[in-house]
């Protein structure tokens, strides 16, 4: 074979093997960081951003591996050029041995004034071909590309030869053993000394497992953004039910019937610190037209649309009911059997009072949820529990019913349970003594225990006896 001329200049010398042997070297210990991180990178196979990672880490492997390959080629230097075809291996290479010719690179010259061709026998291993047979021409050899990337090898050969530009560029082909593989070909045409094209020499690299592990990447991180547009959706969907559902209250609240200022209302909704996600507590306050008052605070389970709908159900029942006079003992009942009849069952809490004006009495039930406080002359204390047991837990479950006098002054509390520690609320009572409005005792109460790791949303509601 002539020399390789590659347009005009000579071939370049190989660098120094001893840079090259220290390049090899700190590849080889990446390759071992980057192993390590890997197996960090396992984990649930059904997480998105888990397949994501470890696609990431198999890609970087890959480019090492093949980094290392590379680098121990041009360390070696090229292979010699055979006199003559190959001589038949005495054996077809074992499957392992295949595998780990997948990532190297095999080199191939064809000479145009004679027709003939040289492979290398890394390059019969990449295409499955058998050693003891002659390597193809340049016009056999899309015979083992597939149909769709023919046009491409044939133009990257075309401009090759005939306007001498450098080939570099990817196809598929068809191994004579059914599995297909993705082929990464770059070469240049070889001058005479005329100028004119006498050769062309090419390398050809299997990237099928690079192009896998990109694949790979890609559609994990596209299943990634999915689930994050699918939970940005789910998201705002909860936000605007659940502001749909709980009373747009700024400040203190007056009842629109009331006449002479009897309540004196004011609540807040504290997000969970944890998680984004919208959950199920929620607060309410509803004027009955014989001038009564239901007064109510609950939570669900979960988080997300469901629950954010579930609750707007619950709060649209109780609603409804109560206006009707359902007690709050009733209450309780048809909620625990409305919530145990949804398709997709679920659990809850809840408290709900009536207040009479007239005589200042409160009547209350709950269903598994703490107790209002009574706060009063500076002292707070728990009201006394009757039966309940949580909302959808079972089906004929009875509720119990409790009746408590107030007194002008008196400062009733609602909360849910992730609020704190009722000794920790009843701590307040000195302060919230002092509070002008319901909405300075709320905001006292969030001051206090708004701060903080909060695994859950909560809810809490003042009710101030003015009149």
């Amino acid at each position: 074979m002539p020399p390789h001329v590659f347009a005009d200049h000579s071939a370049a010398q190989p660098p120094a093997r001893g840079s090259v042997d220290a390049l090899i070297t700190q590849t080889r210990r990446l390759k071992g960081d980057m192993d390590a991180v890997r197996q960090e990178a396992r984990g649930d196979t059904a997480d998105p951003r888990g397949r994501w990672q470890r696609a990431l880490c198999d890609l970087a492997l890959h480019q090492l591996d093949d980094l290392d390959a590379h680098l121990a080629q041009l360390r070696d230097g090229p292979p010699p050029v055979p006199d003559s075809p190959p001589a038949p291996a005495p054996a077809a290479p074992t499957a392992s041995r295949r595998e780990g010719l997948l990532s190297r690179v095999g080199s191939a010259e064809w000479n145009l004034l004679t027709d003939e061709a040289v492979w290398s026998e890394e390059l019969y291993e990449i295409l499955g071909r058998d050693p003891a047979a002659a390597p193809l021409t340049l016009d056999e050899l899309p015979s083992l590309v597939l149909d769709e990337d023919r046009p491409r090898l044939t133009a990257m050969v075309t401009d090759c030869l005939i306007d001498a530009r450098p080939i570099d560029g990817e196809f598929r082909v068809a191994r004579p053993d059914g599995e297909n593989r993705t082929v990464h070909m770059m070469g240049e045409p070889v001058l005479d000394s005329d100028g004119g094209t006498a050769s062309m020499w090419a390398v050809l690299r299997d990237v099928s497992a690079l192009r896998r592990s990109e694949h790979a990447v890609h559609v994990t991180r596209d299943r990634l953004e999915s689930q994050r547009h699918r939970a940005r959706t789910e998201h705002r969907l909860a936000v605007e039910l659940q502001e749909a559902v709980l009373p747009p209250w700024r400040g203190s609240l007056r009842l629109p019937h009331e006449g002479p200022r009897r309540l004196d209302l004011a609540a807040h909704y504290l997000p969970a610190a944890t998680t984004s996600q919208i959950g199920g507590a929620w607060y309410d306050a509803l004027e009955l037209p014989d001038g009564q008052t239901v007064l109510s605070v609950g939570d669900l389970t979960g988080h997300g649309p469901t629950v954010a709908s579930h609750t707007a159900m619950m709060l649209g029942a109780l609603r409804g009911m109560a206006m009707t006079g359902t007690g709050p003992d009733r209450l309780m009942e048809l909620l625990n059997q409305l919530l145990d009849a949804t398709v997709q069952p679920a659990l809850g809490s809840a408290v709900c009072c009536r207040y009479r004006p007239q005589t200042r009495t409160l009547t209350w039930a709950r269903a598994g949820h703490p107790a209002p406080l009574l706060f009063r002359d500076g002292t707070g204390r728990r009201l006394d529990a009757p039966q309940g047991v949580l909302l959808g837990a079972t089906v004929r479950a009875a509720y119990g019913q409790a009746e408590e006098t107030l007194g002008e002054g008196d400062l009733l509390l609602l909360h849910t349970d992730a609020l704190a520690p009722t000794d920790r609320l009843l701590g307040l009572a000195p302060r919230l003594d002092g509070a002008r409005t319901a909405q300075d005792c709320v905001r006292m109460v969030v001051e206090e225990c708004g701060e903080g790791e909060r695994v859950a949303d909560a809810c809490v509601l003042v009710a101030r006896i003015t009149g």
